[in-house]
Parts: structure tokens; C-alpha cells; sequence
């Protein structure tokens, strides 16, 4: 009797485990269903392919994607050192290396299919190029933060704040080129040496990135690293049509000192003004890079909104570039935050931060000052590091899924995983 009194005690008790599990597996579905959801990367760790010639990338300022999924890359030659330029040397002192041409044209398998950039007749290339964008029509626009009168590249790393500036006649790059996708020279606006400051509507000065509006065909331009503005232009003629700055106030290029956190926002846009990106709804994203924030203006220069990311960030600064994604309604932003060494993941409705992915170091996934970021039509991301990082990386997109972590980490492919 004793016995059936056990086994029945342990069927009962196995039924309310079971019937507990079961609440607990309905509970945990809720709440994944009511979860945030974000969209999930996987590092490509061979991508792209190895370059032809036993040529190698500086650093690497500046990625687009165009209208074929081919991923264009800007970098810096002079960025390298000498033991990575034997080949170039005359005579060559050893069979490697040599410094790639400036700009690289990928297509989605990491194949090298163009290359061209650099000095040539008819128009001044930048002492220290920063900035890539390939536009609608296939154009191809870039900017630079050469800081000397003499046209050879900076000595040091980007200017990150006033502190480095001289006077508004001592920098080089006052202007942003176009070109076609062979690289045929078609249009610069400014001239080195001439920017009058943030005001001036002829010159830029140290122009960081661009972005073309295909409704318009109006250029956008985040001014720099010396203004501190977002200058407009006709993209076909270079015409000035408008600029502003911070909040949509006629731009000041007075002082603001270091950065602190606790002080209230500041009512100018710090150097750099590192990046502009327009959403198809007609809201333009601009970096201020050093005062860790996003500002959101209509493309007329009224300001809509702001959000600080990572704001007690101080060295160079949490944003240094945005991409959209691909979704219809375009509905993340995605952030290159090259201090923190990862790539943040915001609502843009809300500005909210979904997630992160990354961390610093060398290896795939990781990040040595992560610089610029696109987007393919596909929603794969594509980055690239400045300084010592030297390198871009693709990041596949894997769809949306339930945050179950604020910061992910490196994304390994799940597949590489033992």
C-alpha cells in the first residue's frame, strides 16, 4: 500500500513539474514575442578577397555602396609604414609592399574590380582624403581633413577637436570632388587654402562626408573637421543653396572648449561634424562626433530632434557614422562608434539603442576604431577602421531576433562555433 502511495505521489508530483514547465515555456514565449527585436549580423571573416599586386590598404576613411552592391572603399597610401611600402621603394627593397591606389571598387564577393585616385590634371586631390559616397547616378564624391598649406599629407591622427586647429587660412582641403565611377574628374567645389570659415559659402573646410538627395539632386555636406555646419549644393553645377548649424542656428566657429559630459548641450556643433545621411522620409542624420549626439533636421535646416549616444564617451567621441537600414520604413540606424570599438544598433523612430555588437581588437568581428559604415540592399553591413585598424569588413544580416543581450559581443558565425 506503501508502495502505491510513493508511485502515486511521484506521478502527481511529475505531472506538476511537467504542467510548471509547460507555464514556464508558454511565459518565456510571451515574453520573446513582446521582446525587442533587432536586427542579428555575422562577421564575414573572408571577406573581402586578398588584393592583387602585394598592395595593401592605410587607412581606411571612407565606405559606399552603389547601386550594383558594389562596395567602394576610400584609404590613406601615406598612412603606412615603411616596412609596408619595401615594394615601392626605389629601388624596390624587398618584393613587399606597396600602397593600393586610393580608391577600391569590391563587388559582393570581395573581388577587387576598380581602382584609381590620387593627384591629376584639373583638380586637387586632398592632402589627407576622408569620406566616400557613391550617389544615385553613380557618381563619386569624396572629402579631406589635410590640415598644411603644403599639400603632403598630416603628420598625425584627424584632427578630433578645436584645440588642433589653426587659423582658417592654414588648412589645405577646402573642397569635395566628383568623379565618374572610372574615376574621370567632373567637379570640385572650393579651393585649398580659401575657406573664410563657417559662413564662407564658396569653400569648405576640411570636409568630412557627403550624401546626395536623388528627389533634388542636392549635395549634402557634413563640414568638418574645421566648419561646423551642413553646407547644400547643387550637385550637378556646385551652386550654393543653404547651410546651418547646430539646432538649425547660423553656424559660430567660436571655441567651445573640451567636451563635458554634465554641461548642458552644447548650442553649436563641435569638430568634427563627421557625417550626414538622409532617410528616404526626408529626415537628414548628422554626426557631432565629439559631442557624443545625433541631430535630426528636415532637409531645409529645421531641427527635429537629438539623441546623445555613449555621452560620457570623451576621447574622439561615440559617432562617427550612420547607415540606415534596408527595411521599407528604414527603421534602424545603425552607428559606427569608433572609441567604444562597436557598432550600436538604434530605433530611429525613437533613437533608442536596441543593441551593440563588436569590441576592440584584430581579429574579424572586432574593431580598431571603427570609422565608416554602409549598408548593401541585401542589409549586410560593411565597415571600416581608421588609424592602425587599416581594413574593411563585411557583416551579413541574418534577419531580426528577439535582444536577449544589450551587448553582443563579437558576432562570430554561428556555424564556426565549436
Amino acid at each position: 500500500m506503501k508502495r502505491i502511495h510513493y508511485v502515486a505521489g511521484g506521478v502527481l508530483a511529475l505531472i506538476v513539474l511537467l504542467g510548471s514547465g509547460s507555464v514556464l515555456l508558454q511565459r518565456r514565449a510571451a515574453v520573446e514575442a513582446a521582446g525587442v527585436q533587432a536586427p542579428r549580423f555575422e562577421v564575414d571573416p573572408m571577406w573581402p578577397k586578398p588584393l592583387p599586386n602585394h598592395w595593401l590598404m592605410g587607412s581606411v576613411i571612407g565606405v559606399s555602396v552603389d547601386a550594383n552592391d558594389h562596395i567602394w572603399i576610400i584609404h590613406r597610401p601615406g598612412s603606412l609604414e615603411r616596412m609596408e611600402q619595401y615594394a615601392a621603394a626605389n629601388p624596390p627593397a624587398a618584393d613587399c609592399c606597396a600602397p593600393a591606389p586610393p580608391v577600391l571598387e569590391f563587388n559582393e564577393e570581395g573581388d577587387l574590380i576598380g581602382h584609381w585616385g590620387g593627384p591629376g590634371q584639373g583638380y586637387d586631390w586632398p592632402a589627407s582624403n576622408h569620406g566616400i559616397t557613391v550617389d544615385y547616378k553613380g557618381n563619386v564624391w569624396i572629402g579631406g581633413n589635410g590640415r598644411n598649406a603644403s599639400g603632403r599629407p598630416p603628420a598625425g591622427p584627424p584632427i578630433v577637436n578645436e584645440s588642433q586647429m589653426g587659423a582658417p587660412g592654414s588648412v589645405n582641403d577646402c573642397m569635395v570632388l566628383k568623379f565618374a565611377p572610372d574615376g574621370r574628374f567632373l567637379m570640385q567645389i572650393g579651393k585649398p587654402g580659401r575657406s573664410k570659415g563657417s559662413n564662407d559659402t564658396g569653400n569648405l573646410r576640411l570636409p568630412a562626408k557627403t550624401v546626395v538627395d536623388p528627389k533634388t539632386n542636392e549635395l549634402y555636406v557634413a563640414d568638418g573637421y574645421g566648419n561646423r555646419r551642413v553646407i547644400v549644393f547643387d550637385a550637378d553645377t556646385g551652386a550654393y543653396k543653404r547651410h546651418w548649424g547646430a539646432y538649425g542656428h547660423v553656424p559660430d566657429d567660436t571655441n567651445l572648449g573640451p567636451y563635458r559630459p554634465s554641461d548642458p548641450p552644447a548650442q553649436q556643433f563641435r569638430n568634427p561634424v563627421h557625417c550626414v545621411d538622409l532617410a528616404a522620409d526626408g529626415l537628414l542624420y548628422v554626426c557631432d562626433r565629439a559631442n557624443d549626439r545625433i541631430q535630426v533636421f528636415k532637409k531645409d535646416g529645421t531641427f527635429v530632434k537629438e539623441t546623445f549616444v555613449a555621452k560620457n564617451t570623451l576621447g574622439d567621441g561615440s559617432v562617427f557614422d550612420i547607415a540606415l537600414s534596408k527595411d521599407a520604413r528604414q527603421k534602424y540606424l545603425y552607428i559606427a562608434d569608433g572609441s567604444n570599438m562597436k557598432v550600436r544598433v538604434l530605433d530611429r523612430d525613437t533613437l533608442e539603442e536596441l543593441t551593440t555588437f563588436g569590441d576592440g581588437g584584430r581579429q574579424p568581428g572586432e574593431f580598431y576604431a571603427v570609422h565608416s559604415i554602409a549598408t548593401d540592399s541585401k542589409g549586410n553591413l560593411f565597415t571600416t577602421e581608421t588609424y592602425r585598424g587599416q581594413r574593411v569588413q563585411k557583416f551579413v544580416f541574418r534577419g531580426l531576433s528577439t535582444v536577449t543581450r544589450k551587448d553582443q559581443g563579437v558576432v562570430w558565425p554561428k556555424a564556426a562555433k565549436s
